[in-house]
């Protein structure tokens, strides 16, 4: 059988998925510091959110490509929430932030063409980038005292072939919030070289000490495509339900492609459609919970982190991770070996495009006794390596 080129990955299992897979096989206890998932972190949902599904209007098929109005009225309500006026209209529904990616890219780039975005990030693009023929290119986040972008490092890395340039809003892992004058950066370089700017929201609700405001506002002269979900809004990833917010210049003939590619798949489903109203409006008590259990987390964090120096926190002002610096005196993946010897699960900082060595990365989601218990054990291990 001949296979496309695109998909010519290395799907071999790796040797820390293979570790981790036979200790669990095996019963052994794992203090997972990697917990991305709400609907396994513990938290309490509502117990009737499922009955948002069973409305009539759930057996109608009446196929709507941009989707549902009542849906992207829903939608409209969350912006409003946030300061943000937003026409339904220039609303596209999709089943997750990845497809909302897939149709932009599909939209915005032939093949070969760029999409320029910041590192550290989560990799997820790489492969959504093979699958719609779009090369990646990546541009500098920095930290001095705290994360932000350098506009240099993004002048560079334009090329004549870049379409588009991506931030997340706050950053998965870094936890940055885009600052005003970073999106003025930002704005500049998208009209000297007529770029779009892609904007993933997923996080907006998750500041610690900063309150998210929507970036889908204040960009004059530059196309933004604002995408976001449910997935972390409410809490439920399992009900695959996003958007594509688009404004600025010529969003009327971009929103008549998107349209035309979101036609083609019709692929958002009629009782998701009919419960996101619901789901929207009940996220508040979702949202409190994970706030609560991440902000103590963090507070766990630091108080561990207290009275020692081999291991410290870099600076985060939202999301669900936190970045660890450590001694780089051995390559992080053997790090994260011995910790799951001694039963805790972290992320390798190389994952999210990080050196090769010196960085771990945890997430702030996991139950707070396991937190508590898995933090204590990488502190005194990274210690233990420090006096050997």
């Amino acid at each position: 059988m001949r296979f496309s080129k695109r998909t010519d990955w290395n799907t071999e299992e790796s040797g820390l998925a293979r570790a981790h897979r036979l200790r669990a096989a095996a019963g052994l206890p794992i203090a997972d510091l990697t917990s991305s998932n709400p609907t396994r972190c513990g938290f309490g949902y509502d117990a009737q959110l499922l009955s948002a599904l069973t409305g009539p209007r759930a057996l109608d098929y009446d196929p709507q490509p941009k989707g549902s109005l009542v849906a992207r009225r829903a939608v409209c309500g969350y912006y409003a929430d946030h300061g943000v006026s937003v026409d339904p209209d220039r609303i596209v529904l999709t089943t997750s932030t990845s497809e909302a990616y897939g149709f932009l890219f599909r939209m915005l780039c032939d093949p070969r063409c760029e999409i320029l975005v910041p590192q550290p990030g989560y990799p997820l693009f790489d492969f959504l980038a093979d699958l719609d023929d779009v090369r990646l290119t990546h541009a500098p986040l920095i930290y001095d005292h705290g994360w932000q972008i350098d506009p240099e490092g993004f002048r560079r890395a334009i090329t004549p072939q870049t379409r588009a340039i991506v931030v997340v809003h706050p950053n998965n892992p870094t936890g940055h919030f885009t600052k005003p004058w970073e999106a003025g950066e930002l704005a500049k370089l998208c009209r000297e070289f007529d770029l779009s700017l892609i904007v993933d929201e997923v996080f907006l609700d998750y500041g610690f000490e900063i309150a998210g405001e929507s970036l889908s506002a204040g960009m004059e002269g530059v196309p933004v495509f604002v995408v976001s979900g449910l997935s972390k809004i409410a809490g439920l990833p399992q009900m695959k339900a996003a958007w594509i917010v688009a404004s600025g210049p010529d969003s009327a003939r971009a929103l008549d492609r998107l349209e035309v590619i979101a036609d083609t798949f019709l692929s958002m489903n009629a009782p998701v459609q009919c419960a996101l109203p619901a789901w929207l409006a009940g996220r508040v008590a979702i949202q409190e919970q994970i706030r609560q259990r991440t902000a103590a987390n963090l507070r766990e964090l630091d108080r561990q982190l207290g009275g020692q120096k081999a291991v410290s926190r870099l600076n985060v002002e939202g999301g669900w991770y936190a970045i660890l610096r450590i001694p780089a005196i051995r390559p992080d993946e053997q790090t994260v070996l011995a910790l799951l010897d001694r039963g805790v699960w972290v992320h390798p900082g190389y994952f999210f495009g990080l050196p090769e060595s010196g960085w771990l990365v945890l997430s702030l989601l996991t139950a707070q006794a396991g937190f508590s218990a898995g933090v204590e054990s990488l502190i005194r291990y990274v210690v233990s390596q420090g006096e050997d």
